[in-house]
């Protein structure tokens, strides 16, 4: 079986710096690089170097951008036919990162956001041959909604990475298997709640498992996961690493978590796998080069057992 990924292109224009200015500040930066990235074909691409068969769909510009993701993802084993093109820029993201690895994105959306409900619905062949359907909300809403009700239809395992954070309705969420926001996201979810502390967070998961959610895995940073479902609330631990860019680290967690959940992963073993996958992650720059092959995380685990 394989995943299909319904999301985004974006271009990623990396400064580094220091410290982050403040507003109003200029600061000087240390250094400026372009990778492309983007929500959707990081969690593509993090899929793929796992080891599973990816599909994506999504729109890229007219521009030698949208050539180099062609390229890219032609090198990377992900069929590109399903991805449009339009007279449109690809999508830009402006990423600002200090010396600690954190980091602050501005993203225009531009080719993005033409990919429309009946682009969707031109493949929607794809969710047949597919056991996992993920998506992000880099793209329109009604396109998100379509892709959920269309996962639905067909019977397949849905994820939904709520960012950038966007109002979700109730009747998206009902139709959500797993959603996956940070802590930042989960309180937009859940604004009566302080979502400051485990028990906090565990009754804002409990609020959206009420709307119908199946499951929340809530993704900590440096902490690791929390994950909420009916019969379990529990903290899943991640790794002590040297953080060098956080740019990635969620999409990484979803790819992992979309791979092990198309083959068939017990949800305990796939969430201490998207861990260690997330770890990796932040030890290198920018967003698709840092995403860890299978062989990586093979690696990575062998060490920790020894």
């Amino acid at each position: 079986m394989s995943i299909l990924v319904v999301g985004s292109f974006i271009v990623d224009l990396v400064v580094k710096t220091d410290n982050l200015p403040k507003t109003g500040e200029t600061v000087f930066g240390n250094s400026f690089q372009v990778f492309l990235g983007g929500k959707g074909a990081n969690q593509a691409v993090a899929a793929r170097r796992l080891g599973s068969e990816v599909f994506m769909t999504g729109m890229v510009g007219s521009d030698s951008y949208g050539e180099k993701f062609e390229t890219l993802f032609t090198q990377e084993g992900i069929n590109f036919s399903y991805v449009y093109k339009c007279n449109s820029s690809t999508g830009i993201g402006s990423v600002q990162v200090d010396k600690t690895g954190q980091n602050r994105i501005v993203m225009v959306p531009s080719a993005n956001l033409r990919y429309k409900a009946e682009d969707l619905l031109k493949v929607e062949a794809l969710f047949e041959e597919v056991n996992v359907v993920m998506t992000q909300l880099e793209m329109n809403m009604d396109v998100i909604e379509l892709t959920a009700k269309l996962a639905k239809k067909h019977h397949k395992i849905f994820i939904l990475n709520p960012a950038p954070m966007q109002p979700l309705s109730d009747e998206l969420l009902s139709n959500v298997d797993y959603l996956t926001p940070n802590e930042t996201e989960l309180k937009s979810l859940s604004p009566n709640e302080k979502c400051d502390s485990l028990e906090s967070m565990i009754c804002a998961c409990n609020l959206l498992i009420k709307k119908g959610v199946k499951n929340v895995i809530v993704t900590l940073g440096d902490k690791g996961c929390l994950f909420v479902n009916h019969e379990i609330k529990k903290v899943f631990p991640t790794y002590k690493v040297n953080v060098v860019d956080t740019v990635a680290a969620g999409d990484s967690f979803n790819g992992a978590l979309a791979h092990c959940l198309n083959v068939s992963s017990p949800i305990e073993t796939a969430l201490l796998y998207a861990n260690v996958v997330g770890a990796l992650t932040v030890q290198k720059e920018g967003a698709i080069p840092s995403l860890p092959t299978k062989e990586e995380v093979i690696k990575f685990i062998d060490n920790l057992h020894n």
